[in-house]
């Protein structure tokens, strides 16, 4: 089958494309491909950090490109402290939590005001291909700013519980929901939502189960 790695940065799933032998494709700057590997024909594409470039990207590269599954992969906060620093999830709903209004205090979703959907699934699961491979189940939020303020925090915790946050996810299940195109994603938790304090963020622990898992999933397609 044909697999899809979609990445906001290239950091985030270098491991992975070390182990298939990744060389950067000939068409377009952003996407690589394996080499001579019995493993999977599979490619990465680096869209950018943030939900337009990642919303770009796809609309650009998947038009003229079939594949038989998409992977978002990508490091993530966590709300849920029952959640590990390292942990690998699948998400099964995103938000775009910043999508609205503001009436002084009150937020108004997207929904509410009636010009559209904030609230996304996958287009499919890991269930649907795989048996042997069974992550945890998490839900998210993606914003443009992550959250390190208490009052904020407390602010969208109220209003939408997420467990998760990243800055692409939404963006990326909408993209693939409107082409048409099987779907997941994949989260590590490298954080907690807090205050601020890299002393507390376990990057490179996220990065390192997050390819590991990855490498595993590819193998067992």
């Amino acid at each position: 089958m044909r697999i899809l790695i979609v990445a906001a940065t290239q950091p985030e799933v270098d491991p992975l494309m070390q182990s298939l032998g990744m060389q950067k494709s000939d068409e377009e700057e952003n996407l690589f491909v394996t080499r001579h590997t019995s493993v999977a024909n599979c490619s990465v594409l680096i869209t950018g950090a943030g939900m337009v470039p990642t919303a770009f990207a796809l609309g650009r590269h998947l038009p003229h490109n079939v594949y038989n599954l998409i992977i978002n992969l990508g490091i993530a906060g966590s709300f849920d402290r029952n959640i590990k620093l390292g942990d690998v999830l699948e998400i099964t709903q995103d938000t775009q939590a910043e999508l609205g209004a503001e009436d002084d205090t009150r937020f108004i979703s997207i929904e509410q005001l009636g010009l559209g959907a904030g609230i996304f699934n996958p287009t499919s699961s890991l269930s649907h291909f795989t048996k042997t491979i069974n992550p945890q189940k998490a839900t998210a939020i993606t914003v443009n700013t992550v959250h390190g303020n208490e009052t904020t925090i407390t602010a969208v915790t109220a209003r939408l519980n997420p467990q998760l946050e990243s800055m692409e996810g939404a963006a990326f299940f909408y993209a693939c929901r409107e082409l048409k195109v099987p779907c997941v994603q994949i989260r590590a938790v490298s954080n907690y939502v807090e205050k601020r304090n890299r002393d507390n963020w376990q990057i490179g622990l996220a990065v390192k189960n997050l390819n590991t898992f990855a490498l595993d999933l590819i193998k067992a397609l």
